[in-house]
Protein backbone atom coordinates (compact mmCIF):
# COMPACT_ATOMS: atom_id res chain seq x y z
CA UNK A 1 0.00 0.00 0.00
CA UNK A 2 1.40 3.43 -1.01
CA UNK A 3 0.78 6.87 0.29
CA UNK A 4 -0.46 9.67 -1.98
CA UNK A 5 0.79 13.20 -1.72
CA UNK A 6 -1.08 16.38 -2.23
CA UNK A 7 -0.52 18.05 -5.59
CA UNK A 8 -1.88 21.39 -4.34
CA UNK A 9 1.39 23.02 -3.34
CA UNK A 10 0.06 26.53 -3.64
CA UNK A 11 -2.69 26.10 -1.08
CA UNK A 12 -0.82 24.05 1.53
CA UNK A 13 2.33 25.47 3.15
CA UNK A 14 5.43 23.41 2.54
CA UNK A 15 7.31 24.17 5.78
CA UNK A 16 4.89 22.62 8.22
CA UNK A 17 6.57 20.33 10.68
CA UNK A 18 5.11 17.00 11.47
CA UNK A 19 3.88 16.29 14.93
CA UNK A 20 6.71 15.19 17.18
CA UNK A 21 9.36 16.61 14.83
CA UNK A 22 11.95 19.32 15.53
CA UNK A 23 10.76 22.84 16.00
CA UNK A 24 13.74 24.60 14.51
CA UNK A 25 12.90 25.83 11.02
CA UNK A 26 16.50 25.87 9.74
CA UNK A 27 17.19 22.28 10.63
CA UNK A 28 13.86 20.91 9.33
CA UNK A 29 13.79 20.02 5.65
CA UNK A 30 10.68 20.82 3.67
CA UNK A 31 8.51 17.75 3.03
CA UNK A 32 5.00 17.27 1.74
CA UNK A 33 2.16 17.14 4.19
CA UNK A 34 -0.29 14.22 4.28
CA UNK A 35 -3.94 15.05 4.01
CA UNK A 36 -5.02 12.27 6.36
CA UNK A 37 -2.82 11.59 9.32
CA UNK A 38 -4.69 8.65 10.86
CA UNK A 39 -5.56 6.69 7.71
CA UNK A 40 -3.57 5.55 4.73
CA UNK A 41 -5.09 5.84 1.25
CA UNK A 42 -4.63 3.74 -1.83
CA UNK A 43 -4.18 4.75 -5.40
CA UNK A 44 -7.36 4.85 -7.50
CA UNK A 45 -6.97 3.84 -11.18
CA UNK A 46 -7.84 6.64 -13.54
CA UNK A 47 -10.05 4.50 -15.79
CA UNK A 48 -12.39 3.79 -12.83
CA UNK A 49 -13.10 7.48 -12.33
CA UNK A 50 -14.69 7.93 -15.76
CA UNK A 51 -16.52 4.65 -16.39
CA UNK A 52 -20.29 4.58 -16.96
CA UNK A 53 -22.15 3.34 -13.92
CA UNK A 54 -25.40 1.55 -14.82
CA UNK A 55 -28.57 2.79 -13.16
CA UNK A 56 -29.98 0.56 -10.40
CA UNK A 57 -32.71 -1.78 -11.57
CA UNK A 58 -36.17 -0.94 -10.22
CA UNK A 59 -37.35 -3.16 -7.40
CA UNK A 60 -41.05 -3.89 -7.01
CA UNK A 61 -42.21 -3.37 -3.48
CA UNK A 62 -44.75 -5.69 -1.98
CA UNK A 63 -47.35 -4.48 0.48
CA UNK A 64 -46.31 -5.14 4.00
CA UNK A 65 -48.71 -7.02 6.25
CA UNK A 66 -48.92 -5.48 9.69
CA UNK A 67 -50.63 -7.43 12.41
CA UNK A 68 -52.53 -5.94 15.30
CA UNK A 69 -50.32 -5.49 18.34
CA UNK A 70 -52.39 -3.23 20.52
CA UNK A 71 -55.36 -5.51 21.14
CA UNK A 72 -58.74 -3.82 21.41
CA UNK A 73 -57.39 -0.35 22.17
CA UNK A 74 -57.02 0.58 18.53
CA UNK A 75 -55.15 -0.26 15.34
CA UNK A 76 -51.44 -1.00 15.54
CA UNK A 77 -48.78 1.27 14.07
CA UNK A 78 -49.12 1.47 10.31
CA UNK A 79 -52.46 -0.38 10.29
CA UNK A 80 -55.55 1.00 8.69
CA UNK A 81 -58.71 1.10 10.79
CA UNK A 82 -61.15 -1.61 9.89
CA UNK A 83 -64.71 -0.56 9.03
CA UNK A 84 -67.10 -2.12 11.50
CA UNK A 85 -70.51 -0.94 10.45
CA UNK A 86 -72.52 1.66 8.56
CA UNK A 87 -73.16 3.96 11.48
CA UNK A 88 -70.35 5.35 13.60
CA UNK A 89 -68.15 2.26 13.34
CA UNK A 90 -70.76 0.09 15.04
CA UNK A 91 -72.32 -3.02 13.55
CA UNK A 92 -75.73 -2.51 11.97
CA UNK A 93 -78.96 -3.73 13.58
CA UNK A 94 -79.65 -7.43 13.36
CA UNK A 95 -82.26 -8.31 10.73
CA UNK A 96 -84.68 -11.08 11.79
CA UNK A 97 -84.24 -14.20 9.69
CA UNK A 98 -87.30 -16.13 8.58
CA UNK A 99 -87.35 -19.55 6.97
CA UNK A 100 -87.17 -18.81 3.20
CA UNK A 101 -89.45 -21.78 2.50
CA UNK A 102 -92.15 -20.22 4.68
CA UNK A 103 -93.94 -18.10 2.08
CA UNK A 104 -97.55 -17.81 1.08
CA UNK A 105 -98.72 -20.13 -1.68
CA UNK A 106 -102.22 -21.03 -2.88
CA UNK A 107 -103.82 -24.13 -1.41
CA UNK A 108 -105.61 -26.81 -3.39
CA UNK A 109 -109.36 -26.55 -2.95
CA UNK A 110 -112.37 -27.70 -4.96
CA UNK A 111 -115.54 -25.87 -5.86
CA UNK A 112 -118.34 -26.16 -3.36
CA UNK A 113 -120.47 -28.06 -5.84
CA UNK A 114 -118.11 -31.03 -5.62
CA UNK A 115 -118.58 -31.22 -1.86
CA UNK A 116 -122.34 -30.99 -2.19
CA UNK A 117 -122.42 -33.76 -4.77
CA UNK A 118 -120.19 -35.96 -2.62
CA UNK A 119 -122.35 -35.40 0.43
CA UNK A 120 -125.56 -36.17 -1.44
CA UNK A 121 -124.03 -39.30 -2.88
CA UNK A 122 -122.97 -40.42 0.58
CA UNK A 123 -126.45 -39.85 1.97
CA UNK A 124 -128.02 -41.70 -0.97
CA UNK A 125 -125.60 -44.56 -0.44
CA UNK A 126 -126.64 -44.86 3.21
CA UNK A 127 -130.33 -44.97 2.19
CA UNK A 128 -129.64 -47.57 -0.48
CA UNK A 129 -127.70 -49.71 1.97
CA UNK A 130 -130.56 -49.53 4.48
CA UNK A 131 -133.00 -50.63 1.76
CA UNK A 132 -130.62 -53.42 0.83
CA UNK A 133 -130.40 -54.60 4.44
CA UNK A 134 -134.12 -54.17 5.02
CA UNK A 135 -133.75 -51.81 7.97
CA UNK A 136 -135.77 -48.94 6.57
CA UNK A 137 -138.33 -47.40 8.87
CA UNK A 138 -141.83 -48.87 8.67
CA UNK A 139 -143.37 -45.77 7.15
CA UNK A 140 -140.73 -45.63 4.42
CA UNK A 141 -141.08 -49.38 3.73
CA UNK A 142 -144.86 -49.11 3.38
CA UNK A 143 -144.44 -46.14 1.07
CA UNK A 144 -142.08 -48.10 -1.17
CA UNK A 145 -144.40 -51.13 -1.22
CA UNK A 146 -143.73 -54.88 -1.07
CA UNK A 147 -140.76 -54.51 -3.39
CA UNK A 148 -138.75 -52.88 -0.61
CA UNK A 149 -139.11 -56.00 1.59
CA UNK A 150 -138.45 -58.58 -1.05
CA UNK A 151 -134.78 -57.53 -1.43
CA UNK A 152 -134.00 -57.49 2.30
CA UNK A 153 -130.77 -59.35 3.01
CA UNK A 154 -130.15 -58.37 6.63
CA UNK A 155 -127.12 -56.61 8.15
CA UNK A 156 -124.02 -58.48 7.13
CA UNK A 157 -120.38 -57.60 6.54
CA UNK A 158 -121.15 -56.29 3.07
CA UNK A 159 -123.87 -53.99 4.37
CA UNK A 160 -121.64 -52.64 7.14
CA UNK A 161 -118.86 -51.94 4.64
CA UNK A 162 -121.34 -50.12 2.39
CA UNK A 163 -122.52 -48.08 5.38
CA UNK A 164 -118.93 -47.11 6.25
CA UNK A 165 -118.07 -46.06 2.70
CA UNK A 166 -121.24 -44.05 2.17
CA UNK A 167 -120.98 -42.44 5.58
CA UNK A 168 -117.36 -41.45 5.04
CA UNK A 169 -118.23 -40.00 1.64
CA UNK A 170 -121.07 -37.99 3.12
CA UNK A 171 -118.98 -36.71 6.04
CA UNK A 172 -116.11 -35.66 3.79
CA UNK A 173 -118.48 -34.04 1.33
CA UNK A 174 -120.48 -31.95 3.79
CA UNK A 175 -117.70 -31.53 6.36
CA UNK A 176 -115.33 -29.90 3.87
CA UNK A 177 -117.73 -27.18 2.74
CA UNK A 178 -116.52 -23.68 3.62
CA UNK A 179 -117.52 -20.14 2.70
CA UNK A 180 -114.82 -17.67 1.71
CA UNK A 181 -115.36 -13.97 2.35
CA UNK A 182 -113.84 -10.91 0.79
CA UNK A 183 -110.91 -9.65 2.87
CA UNK A 184 -110.52 -12.94 4.74
CA UNK A 185 -108.13 -15.81 4.11
CA UNK A 186 -107.67 -19.33 5.43
CA UNK A 187 -104.22 -20.63 6.40
CA UNK A 188 -104.26 -24.40 6.13
CA UNK A 189 -102.01 -26.81 7.98
CA UNK A 190 -101.75 -30.56 8.43
CA UNK A 191 -99.89 -32.08 11.38
CA UNK A 192 -97.99 -28.85 11.98
CA UNK A 193 -96.97 -28.34 8.34
CA UNK A 194 -98.08 -25.43 6.18
CA UNK A 195 -100.29 -26.54 3.29
CA UNK A 196 -101.26 -23.27 1.64
CA UNK A 197 -103.54 -20.26 1.87
CA UNK A 198 -107.06 -19.87 0.53
CA UNK A 199 -108.04 -16.38 -0.63
CA UNK A 200 -111.03 -17.43 -2.74
CA UNK A 201 -114.56 -16.24 -2.05
CA UNK A 202 -117.83 -18.10 -2.19
CA UNK A 203 -118.64 -21.73 -1.49
CA UNK A 204 -115.72 -24.13 -1.77
CA UNK A 205 -114.62 -27.51 -0.52
CA UNK A 206 -111.54 -27.83 1.70
CA UNK A 207 -110.11 -31.02 3.05
CA UNK A 208 -111.73 -31.41 6.49
CA UNK A 209 -108.56 -32.96 7.91
CA UNK A 210 -106.67 -29.67 7.49
CA UNK A 211 -106.44 -27.18 10.34
CA UNK A 212 -107.87 -23.79 9.34
CA UNK A 213 -106.78 -20.41 10.68
CA UNK A 214 -108.68 -17.35 9.61
CA UNK A 215 -106.62 -14.22 8.86
CA UNK A 216 -107.92 -10.74 8.13
CA UNK A 217 -106.12 -9.41 5.03
CA UNK A 218 -108.03 -6.13 4.73
CA UNK A 219 -106.46 -2.72 5.14
CA UNK A 220 -106.58 -2.00 8.87
CA UNK A 221 -105.66 0.79 11.23
CA UNK A 222 -104.63 0.69 14.84
CA UNK A 223 -104.59 3.52 17.34
CA UNK A 224 -103.01 2.59 20.62
CA UNK A 225 -102.70 4.16 24.00
CA UNK A 226 -100.21 7.02 24.55
CA UNK A 227 -96.65 5.64 24.50
CA UNK A 228 -93.41 7.04 25.84
CA UNK A 229 -91.29 9.09 23.44
CA UNK A 230 -88.88 12.04 23.41
CA UNK A 231 -88.13 15.04 21.22
CA UNK A 232 -84.75 16.10 19.86
CA UNK A 233 -83.89 17.80 23.16
CA UNK A 234 -84.64 14.68 25.19
CA UNK A 235 -87.84 16.01 26.77
CA UNK A 236 -90.24 13.21 27.69
CA UNK A 237 -93.45 13.05 25.64
CA UNK A 238 -96.60 10.98 25.44
CA UNK A 239 -97.53 10.06 21.86
CA UNK A 240 -100.61 8.30 20.50
CA UNK A 241 -99.96 7.00 16.99
CA UNK A 242 -102.19 5.83 14.14
CA UNK A 243 -100.79 2.84 12.22
CA UNK A 244 -102.20 1.88 8.80
CA UNK A 245 -101.23 -1.68 7.90
CA UNK A 246 -102.33 -4.99 6.42
CA UNK A 247 -101.21 -8.60 6.25
CA UNK A 248 -99.25 -9.18 3.03
CA UNK A 249 -97.99 -12.74 3.63
CA UNK A 250 -100.49 -14.81 5.61
CA UNK A 251 -98.10 -17.72 6.12
CA UNK A 252 -95.41 -15.64 7.80
CA UNK A 253 -97.86 -13.51 9.76
CA UNK A 254 -99.51 -16.62 11.21
CA UNK A 255 -96.66 -19.10 11.60
CA UNK A 256 -93.49 -17.01 12.07
CA UNK A 257 -94.76 -15.11 15.14
CA UNK A 258 -97.24 -15.99 17.84
CA UNK A 259 -99.38 -12.86 17.36
CA UNK A 260 -98.59 -10.47 14.52
CA UNK A 261 -100.75 -7.70 16.00
CA UNK A 262 -98.87 -7.79 19.29
CA UNK A 263 -95.60 -7.86 17.33
CA UNK A 264 -96.69 -4.74 15.44
CA UNK A 265 -97.42 -2.90 18.70
CA UNK A 266 -94.00 -3.79 20.09
CA UNK A 267 -92.31 -2.57 16.89
CA UNK A 268 -94.16 0.76 17.11
CA UNK A 269 -93.12 1.18 20.73
CA UNK A 270 -89.50 0.40 19.89
CA UNK A 271 -89.54 2.88 16.99
CA UNK A 272 -90.87 5.65 19.24
CA UNK A 273 -88.00 4.96 21.63
CA UNK A 274 -85.42 5.38 18.82
CA UNK A 275 -86.86 8.20 16.69
CA UNK A 276 -87.26 11.73 18.13
CA UNK A 277 -90.81 12.99 17.79
CA UNK A 278 -91.69 16.59 16.98
CA UNK A 279 -92.69 18.48 20.13
CA UNK A 280 -96.16 20.06 20.40
CA UNK A 281 -96.32 23.20 18.31
CA UNK A 282 -93.47 22.19 15.96
CA UNK A 283 -93.44 23.10 12.28
CA UNK A 284 -95.04 20.95 9.60
CA UNK A 285 -91.69 19.93 8.14
CA UNK A 286 -90.50 18.50 11.47
CA UNK A 287 -93.75 16.59 11.92
CA UNK A 288 -93.54 15.08 8.43
CA UNK A 289 -89.90 14.11 8.93
CA UNK A 290 -90.76 12.30 12.16
CA UNK A 291 -93.66 10.50 10.45
CA UNK A 292 -91.47 9.35 7.56
CA UNK A 293 -88.76 8.09 9.92
CA UNK A 294 -91.27 6.18 12.05
CA UNK A 295 -92.92 4.65 8.98
CA UNK A 296 -89.64 3.47 7.48
CA UNK A 297 -88.42 1.99 10.75
CA UNK A 298 -91.64 0.11 11.58
CA UNK A 299 -92.02 -1.12 8.00
CA UNK A 300 -88.47 -2.50 8.03
CA UNK A 301 -89.10 -4.32 11.34
CA UNK A 302 -92.43 -5.87 10.30
CA UNK A 303 -91.61 -6.78 6.69
CA UNK A 304 -89.93 -10.14 7.58
CA UNK A 305 -93.12 -11.35 9.30
CA UNK A 306 -95.41 -10.56 6.36
CA UNK A 307 -96.94 -7.34 7.70
CA UNK A 308 -96.97 -4.31 5.40
CA UNK A 309 -97.04 -0.89 7.09
CA UNK A 310 -98.19 2.13 5.08
CA UNK A 311 -98.10 4.95 7.63
CA UNK A 312 -97.26 5.61 11.27
CA UNK A 313 -98.66 9.01 12.21
CA UNK A 314 -98.60 10.64 15.66
CA UNK A 315 -102.14 11.91 16.20
CA UNK A 316 -101.71 13.28 19.72
CA UNK A 317 -98.46 14.54 21.17
CA UNK A 318 -98.29 15.91 24.69
CA UNK A 319 -95.68 16.34 27.34
CA UNK A 320 -95.28 13.75 30.06
CA UNK A 321 -97.15 14.54 33.30
CA UNK A 322 -94.01 15.41 35.26
CA UNK A 323 -92.69 17.59 32.43
CA UNK A 324 -96.07 19.27 31.99
CA UNK A 325 -96.24 20.08 35.71
CA UNK A 326 -92.75 21.57 35.68
CA UNK A 327 -93.52 23.64 32.58
CA UNK A 328 -96.77 24.83 34.14
CA UNK A 329 -94.96 25.99 37.26
CA UNK A 330 -92.34 27.75 35.18
CA UNK A 331 -94.99 29.44 33.10
CA UNK A 332 -96.84 30.62 36.21
CA UNK A 333 -93.59 31.95 37.66
CA UNK A 334 -92.81 33.80 34.42
CA UNK A 335 -96.28 35.35 34.34
CA UNK A 336 -95.99 36.36 38.00
CA UNK A 337 -92.60 37.96 37.40
CA UNK A 338 -93.95 39.79 34.35
CA UNK A 339 -96.91 41.05 36.35
CA UNK A 340 -94.68 42.25 39.19
CA UNK A 341 -92.41 44.03 36.74
CA UNK A 342 -95.34 45.81 35.11
CA UNK A 343 -96.79 46.83 38.51
CA UNK A 344 -93.43 48.13 39.70
CA UNK A 345 -92.96 50.09 36.50
CA UNK A 346 -96.35 51.74 36.79
CA UNK A 347 -95.72 52.61 40.48
CA UNK A 348 -92.37 54.21 39.68
CA UNK A 349 -93.92 56.19 36.86
CA UNK A 350 -96.72 57.37 39.15
CA UNK A 351 -94.30 58.41 41.91
CA UNK A 352 -92.06 60.25 39.45
CA UNK A 353 -95.01 62.07 37.92
CA UNK A 354 -96.34 63.10 41.36
CA UNK A 355 -93.00 64.39 42.65
CA UNK A 356 -92.34 66.24 39.37
CA UNK A 357 -95.69 67.99 39.42
CA UNK A 358 -95.34 69.06 43.05
CA UNK A 359 -91.91 70.45 42.41
CA UNK A 360 -92.68 72.18 39.10
CA UNK A 361 -95.73 73.95 40.46
CA UNK A 362 -93.90 75.17 43.49
CA UNK A 363 -96.23 73.58 45.95
CA UNK A 364 -93.39 72.18 48.02
CA UNK A 365 -89.71 72.86 48.38
CA UNK A 366 -87.83 69.68 49.22
CA UNK A 367 -84.24 68.93 49.95
CA UNK A 368 -82.66 65.55 49.27
CA UNK A 369 -83.70 64.03 52.57
CA UNK A 370 -87.30 65.18 52.26
CA UNK A 371 -87.44 64.08 48.60
CA UNK A 372 -86.34 60.58 49.52
CA UNK A 373 -88.89 60.36 52.32
CA UNK A 374 -91.68 61.55 50.03
CA UNK A 375 -90.72 59.06 47.34
CA UNK A 376 -90.68 56.26 49.89
CA UNK A 377 -94.11 57.16 51.29
CA UNK A 378 -95.65 57.51 47.82
CA UNK A 379 -94.20 54.19 46.70
CA UNK A 380 -95.62 52.38 49.72
CA UNK A 381 -99.00 54.01 49.25
CA UNK A 382 -99.23 53.20 45.52
CA UNK A 383 -98.08 49.59 46.01
CA UNK A 384 -100.59 49.05 48.83
CA UNK A 385 -103.37 50.53 46.73
CA UNK A 386 -102.56 48.33 43.73
CA UNK A 387 -102.33 45.25 45.90
CA UNK A 388 -105.83 45.81 47.31
CA UNK A 389 -107.50 46.31 43.93
CA UNK A 390 -108.29 43.48 41.60
CA UNK A 391 -110.03 40.18 42.09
Amino acid sequence: MTTTTSPLSGNVPENVPEPGGPVDGDAAAPRPVRLIHTESTTEIPVHLLFRDVPEPAPVRLRPAVVTRRTGEDGPGPGERPRPRGPAGGRPGPAVPRIDPELAERPARVLPGLAGVVAGVCGAAGCVATSWWAGVLPTAVAEALGPASRSGAAGLGPAQWAAYAGAGALGLFGFGGLARGRTGRAWVLGLFGRYRGTVRRTGLMWVNPLLLRRRVDVRLRHWRGEPLRAADRSGVALRVAVLVVWRVRDTARATLSVEDHEAYLRVCVEAALARVPVAAPGASGGAVEAAQDALTRLVAADTAPVGVEVFAVRPVRVEYAPEVAAAMHRRRIAALDAQHRASVLGSVVDSVEDTVTRLTMRGLVELDDYERKALVKDLTVAFCAGRGETGP
